[in-house]
């Protein structure tokens, strides 16, 4: 599938909107986001009061206090800069039901222009910047999993391996069934643990058969999930988010 969405010519400015695993597990794959940003002559602009984008209470079906934590979102990017979004899921909920959520409310035009102004990081590489990247890393096996949002929502199941596919000494392998669901999907981890935990396993198994010696992903969530089934299992393969794997190697 690929993205419908009409990309702008490279901007001056962007701002950045970090997200929630970012912020309390992956800060380091945020700051290389905005350093691959910044290396594109783009100056980053980081929100401050920045919180939950509230994908976890609208999956949970508690849509009034989504919008509560989505509106405080909405005040944060007054000017009209692309707001990059290191997350397929985080991103599919701003651009995708942000406005639906809003829709009837004060804030439905805000939260559709809000919308329309999302971009998933690999996305706004690919489209926006055109990057070009020199790779100078060992030669290395690497499994791409893309997220459920990123894939279905946002229609990015290709920016990914794209960049990846620039790495010279990078061999991209293809697990199977790779648009299945690794059995994180937020809430769903929590409120099915057997499911989610069986889910993991198969796509962990996946990409080990694949003979992948690493795995990337633009999804903390699934990169979390992942990287915890192979350490739980104690196999070799280790896993990334794209952001931190794309600066390491080019930098």
């Amino acid at each position: 599938m690929t993205s419908l969405k009409l990309y702008p010519p490279r901007p001056e400015k962007v701002y950045f909107f970090g997200t929630c695993l970012i912020d309390m597990f992956y800060p380091e794959a945020g700051l290389d986001a905005i350093r691959l940003l910044e290396r594109e002559g783009i100056e980053v602009i980081f929100p401050e009061d920045q919180t939950c984008c509230g994908q976890p209470a609208y999956t949970s079906g508690y849509h009034d206090e989504t919008r509560a934590v989505a509106k405080a979102q909405l005040n944060l990017f007054p000017e009209p800069w692309p707001i990059i979004v290191p997350s397929g899921s985080c991103g599919g909920m701003m651009r995708t039901h942000y406005p639906s959520l809003f829709a009837g409310t004060d804030q439905e035009v805000q939260a559709r222009e809000v919308a329309d102004r999302i971009f998933e990081l690999t996305e706004f590489l690919v489209h926006v910047c055109h990057v070009q990247l020199g790779d100078k890393g060992a030669p290395q096996r690497v499994a791409m999993h893309t997220s459920c949002s990123a894939r279905r929502e946002m229609g990015l199941a290709e920016t990914g391996p794209a960049l990846l596919k620039q790495l010279g000494s990078v061999t991209l392998v293809e697990q199977v069934r790779a648009s299945e669901c690794c059995g994180f999907g937020g809430t769903f981890a929590v409120r099915h643990p057997e499911v989610s935990a069986a889910m993991v396993d198969d796509k962990s198994r996946a990409i080990e058969a694949a003979d992948a010696e690493h795995f990337v992903t633009s999804d903390c969530g699934c990169l979390m999930n992942i990287a915890g089934r192979f350490e739980h299992q104690k196999r070799p393969v280790k896993g990334e988010h794209i952001a931190s794997y794309l600066w390491r190697r080019t930098s």
